[in-house]
């Protein structure tokens, strides 16, 4: 009985992914678009009106590797999009221009823009100083608490400049945080590329530049640590000309500028430079609207409830105000500024914390404000509806192809972050340690702490609880130690992946292989007593040993494979014949021994 549920509970599924695929392949989209520089799979889909797993079929098809949740080219992209009949069109050249892909000024009028505060990121390799330069600038002390010296998260600041605001924010510098680092590009409008003097263009490095041009903001170079004895200035803009980045005392347009972050040489070169380059870009913004802002971070507080950290991009942000993200609503009920001070408005470029939201929005998630709580309501409504019926087809779709190929094992997890932007760099970490025979399945992935329902989870899927930068509630403690579920926490990630990538490991099904341990000559052949024959032997190699299996060779072909019935060094028994010595050996069911024979010992040896 529970069989044939469950065939029917699979082939419900099936149908359902495959009615889902239907649906949306033959819902009314736009035959053109506007491909932005920087989408994921899973915006592409939507945009095409298919189910995911059809775009990274596509991708696949050009090589691209990519999952549901990776950033996917413009150029790739538009491939896509053309292969499904579209026709495609680039961005708006004044929104390149403004220097910001997620509000633009083109549709306002003219009489109503006003010069707002250039938004800056730093971005860099990780340990090349970018938090300490930061520190530096607004003479605060962020990165003594952070972990490992790694920042974990996105922070926006802003500060003063001969009394104009300029807004920072601090992108994280570690490898797995490639998506939260172009997200932080994307809506900048100046980008600061901090490279060490020391050490020169690393991996990350690379990936921060390919983020910077994606987002088409200016970046200016901040070669940090030239206050240390292996600073090597003139290699760095070496390194940097060869990725088409010249700097202008070599001919260039790029501004580079030395700084010691520690020491505070060379800031006030780099903030000025910041200056002149926000005045030649003459940033605007209306602030006469309602506000459209820009989801930097979210979390749960266990006394405020849901907090947001906000980038306001043009109109003003008030208390009171209805607002909406994504799937998410709520009110503003308080707005604090980056110092913790409580304030009543926000405008363009500003960053706030506000409370008030009925849930946790996603990090990179565009923010609005609406007229009443109704219009909320429904729009959230209608953007849950539109998420669920993607993500379920790709779940479905997921599910119905590891269940027809049968091979693939997972580990289960349960991923539990501090913040809602940490998510999307642990998911995306571990997925680049799927493989074609073993595959990491998050369950669950949320911010906030270990709660008694992600046990219970746990134990109805097999799942290991992973907590990153957070820990379990008591009565989840309790309940986990009730169940057997192991709850592990971390706060480096470098920690967490390795774990898992062990993990994953031990998933392997073990390996059997074929040892050859020794090998004898026949010399003589022999009759034994109690009938049959013998094979008088010479170790030639290796030792053979009783409980091994004995392989006859002839003419370089095997005649018989079994096991040894006995095994003898002139007239006494033993267990084992080593290099050089002689024996004689009676096999179990063959005697056609011939001189010349090779007597092979192999054992089986599992990995």
């Amino acid at each position: 009985m529970t069989n044939k549920t469950s065939q029917q509970q699979t082939s419900t599924l099936a149908a359902a992914a495959q009615a889902q695929a239907v649906a949306l392949s033959q819902a009314p989209v736009p035959r053109v678009l506007e491909i932005p520089d920087v989408l994921t799979v899973k915006d592409l889909a939507a945009m095409v009106g298919v189910v995911p797993i059809d775009v990274i079929k596509q991708l696949m098809r050009r090589g691209l590797m990519l999952a549901i949740n990776d950033v996917v080219d413009q150029a790739s992209a538009a491939d896509v999009a053309q292969d499904y009949g579209f026709e495609v069109k680039a961005p708006k050249e004044q929104e390149r221009e403004s220097g910001s892909l997620v509000v633009s000024s083109s549709d306002e009028e003219e009489s109503k823009l006003q010069p707002r505060p250039p938004v800056v990121a730093i971005l860099g390799h990780v340990d090349h100083g970018k938090t300490t330069l930061l520190d530096a600038i607004r003479n605060t002390k962020v990165v003594e608490g952070e972990a490992g010296g790694i920042t974990q998260h996105i922070g926006a600041y802003q500060i003063e400049l001969k009394g104009r605001p300029i807004t920072f924010l601090d992108t994280p510098g570690h490898e797995a945080f490639t998506a939260m680092r172009a997200r932080g590009a994307r809506v900048t409008d100046i980008a600061v590329l901090v490279v060490a003097a020391d050490d020169g263009i690393m991996p990350q490095t690379l990936e921060a530049i390919d983020h910077i041009r994606a987002a088409g903001v200016t970046m200016i170079v901040a070669i940090n640590k030239v206050d240390r004895p292996e600073a090597d200035p003139e290699r760095l803009k070496r390194q940097l000309a060869e990725q088409n980045l010249l700097v202008e005392d070599w001919g260039g347009d790029v501004i580079a500028i030395p700084v010691s972050a520690i020491k505070g040489e060379g800031i006030s070169d780099l903030l000025d430079n910041l200056t002149v380059v926000a005045e030649v870009s003459e940033l605007t913004a209306n602030p006469d609207r309602p506000a459209q802002a820009v989801v930097v971070e979210a979390s749960v507080d266990k006394s405020k409830g849901p907090v947001a950290t906000l980038l306001v991009q043009t109109g003003t942000l008030n208390t009171g105000d209805y607002i909406v993200a994504g799937e998410v609503k709520g009110r503003v009920k308080a707005m604090f500024d980056d110092s913790g001070k409580r304030i009543r408005e926000a405008g363009p470029s500003k960053p706030v914390e506000i409370l008030g939201l009925t849930g946790v929005p996603e990090a990179g998630e565009t923010l609005t404000v609406v007229p009443d709580e109704r219009t909320a309501r429904e729009l959230t409504e209608k953007h849950q509806a539109e998420s669920q019926g993607v993500a379920a087809s790709v779940t479905l779709e997921e599910l119905h192809s590891r269940m027809e190929s049968g091979d693939v094992k997972g580990l289960n997890l349960i991923v539990k972050t501090d913040v809602q932007g940490t998510i999307e760099a642990v998911r995306s970490a571990l997925e680049q340690l799927n493989s074609d025979e073993t595959r990491v399945n998050i369950v669950r992935a949320a911010s906030g702490s270990v709660t008694e329902s992600d046990i219970l989870l746990a134990s109805a899927s097999g799942a290991i609880v992973i907590g990153f930068n957070i820990g379990p509630e008591p009565g989840a403690a309790t309940l986990a130690r009730q169940e057997g579920i192991e709850i592990r926490s971390y706060d480096i990630i470098y920690r967490l992946i390795e774990d898992v990538d062990q993990a994953l490991r031990g998933l392997l099904a073990p390996v059997t292989r074929d040892v050859l341990v020794g090998y004898a000559t026949v010399r003589a052949v022999f009759s034994v007593s109690r009938g049959g024959k013998a094979a008088g032997v010479y170790v030639n190699d290796g030792s053979i040993t009783r409980g091994t299996e004995m392989r006859v060779m002839r003419n370089g072909r095997q005649t018989f494979a079994g096991d040894i019935l006995s095994l003898k060094h002139f007239k006494d028994d033993v267990r084992e014949l080593t290099t050089g010595l002689e024996g004689g050996i009676a096999l179990d069911g063959f005697d056609a021994f011939k001189e010349g024979d090779v007597l092979e010992a192999h054992r089986t040896e599992t990995v």
